[in-house]
This record gives C-alpha cells, structure tokens and sequence, in this order.
C-alpha cells in the first residue's frame, strides 16, 4: 500500500523500480537502487586472539542517535502511550533501539535536476520479460486468490499482479531498512524544505501505525524491514496503509504482507477498491487521443488526480480520441512525456486514477496497466485454459 508520492525521481535499477509504495511518488533510488556504503577492510588477526563472536548483518549503517532524549519524542511516545494504551516503558526500551539513517534522509532530499521525463524509458524498466515471466508464474500460483478478489472487490488480476510486480518483482526486493529506524528519523530529523512540517507529521502518523500493526499481529516491531520511506512487504505499503487496507485473505488469524501471498492479492485488491476502483467500468483503462494546436485542452491537465470528463468534454476542449470512448465513463487527460520526442496524451478512466492513489505518478500508473496486460497476454499463450480468461 499503497500511498501518496513522497519521494524523489526514479533512478531504478534495469530489474527494479520503486517506490515505496508506497505509495511514494516516482522514487526508485528508494526502494531498490540506493548504494550500499563501502565495507572496510578487516584487519588481520592475531594468532593468539579468540576468533570474534559473529555479528548480526545488517544492511546498513546505522547511526547512532539516543532518540529518547529529544523532548518531542518524549512528548510522541507520551502521547502513543495514552492513545494506544502502550507500555510506556517498553516504548522506552524499543525507541533506545532505534537508530538515525542519514543515508534515508539524503534519500528524500529533492533529486538535482537532470534530463527532462521519460515515459518509454521508465516503461521499459517496468515492463520487461522478467517482469512478465514472473508475473504468469505468481498469476498460476495464486490463481484462487486472484479469482476470489475480483470477485470480490471487482479488480482483475492482471492490474493486482501488475503491481505487485512493479512494486517488488513479486517480493524478490522488499526493502532492507528497518522499518522504525527510517520512519522516527523521517519523523523527526526530516531535512530542511518547505513542507518540512507537514512530512514530519506524517511520518509521526505511520511511526504510530508501524507501532500498532506490529502489536495486531504479535510481532517485535523492531524486525519490520522495508523501504526507505518505511514501505513494507510485497505490496509495499506504508504502516497506516496495511492499518486500513490489509486483509487477512487467507484466513490464518493474521495479515502477512511479506510472506502470504494471498492476503498480498486480497490487501492490493482491498486498496483499490477503497481508493475508487470502478468494477461496472469495463474495457481500456486509457485510450489515446491527440490534441489540438490550440491548447484549449492544457487546463485539463490541472485538474488533479481525477476523471471528471465525458466524452464531448474532451472534445469540446481539442482533445480527439482515436477511438470512440465509452460514454458511461468519466475521463481525465494525462500526459507522458518523452525526453526530446513527442509526449503522449491519453483519456483515461476512472480506475487509472485509483491505480495513481497507490503511487501517484501517471508513470507509475501506466506501466501498471501496460505490465498486466502483457502479463494476461503471455499468461494466454503459456497455460492452458487461460486465453477465455479462466483463472
């Protein structure tokens, strides 16, 4: 889960994207393409040393910071406390554990700017046979599933695979930052910006939530690893996210983001569905069209993250569909731009918008719809009993 666009640009990496999810923006260094620091050199032993006891591995740096001491973290887990009916001495002992990452706060820091957009670039990281290949093979285990959630909540499978594949490469990248250390160092050493305050807050918000999930299903919410925005699992949502989206799909008493991938189908599916995916709205999730010399048609770029449009709308206002649209529908226009080449304008309809609430990029979105349709595609052509869309 999915969330709102937090984080820098993309820079993936050729098998992976971003994210968060998480719901972050376009942010690829995020999730999967952020360096690793150098390891130093050990130095030789002495023959008559005892050989060390191991360490435990970590992915990270951690820098030590005794959050416990800031006066508003105090105030923070006074409040937790209280709300929640927290152990105010565990939270004690668990934030004593917590530790600063300057790397996260580097990571959220506005990218330089660099070469202009580039939708057919960013497509070809997120829609590529490893993508797709896998993407069959996760649509024939989980078939049930898949089945059962459109059923349910009326979101077809290959838009529910398509992001799972997007997000994680069907959970092969998940994040390898401890959850608590990147959202209390977000929480409360933000770096310096305009919406500091605002972000800061919102970090609290998700610190509280990681807090809470992880009591709902008896686990230490010190081992929560995820993204750098705090992302967790296979469908990378944020902690208030899997609060309010997750589902326990498979029954077994408990929500397992990283390890079920049935309650992954069942949460993404839940996601959309609250986030205004239309099952009565069939057919193309976008249509492209062209658009007139006269720009009549730019204040309909404006218009946030929305369809709000019929047919004759867009019409009226020079945008013209290269093929009919359905008139039961509303649309929104987006574009995609292409570096130096000509950008893309398509109509779409209100179910990529509800894609766009689990990362809000028209990127992002796209590459969602175009990934699960070559995933159905392949997935037709590979196993038997599929081309009718049978699960």
């Amino acid at each position: 889960m999915p969330i709102k666009t937090l984080i820098a640009p993309l820079l993936a990496s050729v098998l992976l994207t971003c994210a968060a999810g998480a719901h972050a923006q376009n942010q690829p260094v995020d999730r999967y393409g952020y360096k690793q620091p150098p390891q130093k050199k050990a130095a030789p032993k002495k023959k008559a040393e005892p050989k060390p006891a191991p360490k435990a591995a970590t992915d990270y740096v951690g820098e030590y910071v005794n959050f416990g001491e800031w006066k508003e973290v105090r105030a923070f887990l006074d409040d937790v406390a209280i709300r929640d009916n927290f152990d105010r001495k565990e939270l004690d002992t668990m934030m004593s554990q917590v530790r600063y990452l300057d790397s996260v706060v580097q990571l959220v820091k506005p990218a330089p700017p660099g070469k202009p957009k580039n939708w057919q670039a960013y497509r070809a990281l997120n829609v590529d046979p490893v993508r797709t290949s896998a993407g069959v093979r996760f649509w024939n285990e989980n078939a049930e599933a898949l089945a059962r959630a459109e059923s349910l909540y009326g979101v077809p499978a290959e838009i529910i695979v398509a992001i799972v594949g997007v997000e994680t490469v069907y959970g092969r990248i998940t994040g390898r930052f401890r959850v608590l250390d990147t959202l209390a160092t977000l929480a409360f050493a933000y770096p310096e910006s305009p919406s500091r305050e605002a972000r800061m807050t919102y970090f609290k918000g998700e610190l509280e939530a990681a807090l809470l999930f992880a009591r709902a299903d008896g686990l230490d919410p010190l081992s929560l690893r995820g993204s750098f925005a705090g992302a967790m699992g296979m469908p990378q949502f944020m902690p208030s996210s899997a609060m309010k989206y997750a589902v326990d799909f498979d029954g077994s008493g408990k929500i397992d983001l990283l390890g079920s991938s049935t309650d992954v189908v069942g949460s993404v599916a839940s996601f959309l569905a609250a986030h205004g995916w239309q099952r009565e709205v069939t057919g193309p999730i976008a249509y492209p069209v062209k658009v007139s010399p006269n720009r009549a048609w730019e204040p309909l770029l404006q218009q946030g993250l929305t369809a709000k449009y019929k047919p004759q709308d867009l019409t009226a206002a020079g945008v013209v569909p290269t093929v009919a649209l359905p008139e039961q529908a509303m649309y929104g226009l987006v574009d995609l731009q292409n570096g130096g080449e000509a950008t893309e304008y398509w109509a779409a309809n209100p179910n990529f918008f509800a894609i766009t609430q689990y990362n809000r990029s028209y990127f992002y979105a796209m590459s969602v719809v175009d990934l699960g349709k070559a995933i159905k595609d392949a997935r037709a052509t590979t196993s038997p009993g599929t081309a009718a869309g049978n699960p």
